[in-house]
């Protein structure tokens, strides 16, 4: 596999998707109400493309070269086998956060126009959300990156939906923070540093994966990826969506993502 061409491109990719939380740690200190509607609704259409293009492409790639790697029979258990441990890893990172830091702990944009109290345990709230944040980007990153060497076209719209997620978690890493220091640079350094983790994921996917990287390998990172991604959609991106509205516009927002990754896969990918 030759995915030298490819690689700026897709660590560009990740680059982009993790400093998303530094977007939303700006929205929280220059705008002065959240727009839960539109919020809900783009968080629906990032879980929308990443269950779409995990279930009918990623997955679908990933069978294909264990297939060519390991035989029919012995390629398609590999890949389902795959498919449910990148679900099983990023659970076990999700299990192994403090609750403290939970990273779906919902924040408004009004959250930052009330006066600073220094409230230590805030300040630990927030960095803990920034620790949990960075932790789950860190596979994000791998996600991203890998899905951009294999393909730039079908990385676009994963680094597109992981950023959209992004937004939101800087917010939650930037409100407690702010509100226990009055500090906004310190708010925005620990909101932007959490969403460095997925171009270090990129990093190490690099360098420790590339050298080895061949048919079987990259069919069971591919389909592992896609588990990690449908888990997030189900597990973080709607969840955290419905919180923001209550209404039907997180399916509205999922239905749109997945007819936009539809239509992007029959006319460029």
């Amino acid at each position: 596999m030759d995915f030298d061409g490819n690689i700026l491109i897709a660590f560009g990719l990740t680059l982009m998707a993790g400093l998303a939380t530094g977007v939303g740690s700006l929205l929280a200190f220059f705008t002065s109400n959240t727009n839960t509607k539109f919020l809900s609704w783009a968080l629906g259409f990032s879980a929308g493309v990443m269950i779409y293009v995990s279930m009918v492409e990623i997955f679908v790639k990933a069978e294909e070269s264990l297939v060519a790697g390991l035989g029919t029979g012995k390629g398609q258990w590999v890949t389902v086998i795959s498919f449910f441990a990148g679900m099983v890893l990023i659970a076990l990172i999700d299990k192994l956060i403090p609750k403290q830091g939970n990273p779906h702990e919902v924040k408004k944009v009004e959250d930052m126009n009330k006066s600073p109290n220094g409230d230590g345990n805030l300040l630990k709230m927030g960095t803990f959300t920034a620790l949990a944040i960075a932790i789950h980007n860190f596979p994000e990153g791998i996600a991203t990156f890998t899905a951009a060497l294999k393909d730039p076209m079908l990385g676009i719209p994963i680094a597109i939906a992981i950023a959209i997620h992004n937004i939101p978690e800087g917010i939650a890493v930037s409100v407690p923070i702010y509100f226990s220091t009055g500090d906004k640079k310190k708010a925005f350094r620990l909101s932007f540093l959490s969403g460095l983790a997925e171009p270090i994921g990129a990093i190490v996917a690099f360098l420790f994966l590339m050298p080895f990287l061949n048919d079987v390998l990259f069919g069971i990172i591919f389909a592992a990826v896609a588990g990690i991604m449908v888990f997030i959609s189900l597990d973080e991106l709607l969840p955290a969506a419905k919180k923001y509205d209550q209404a039907h516009t997180s399916i509205y927002g999922l239905i749109t993502g997945m007819a936009v990754m539809a239509l992007s896969i029959l006319l460029f990918i």
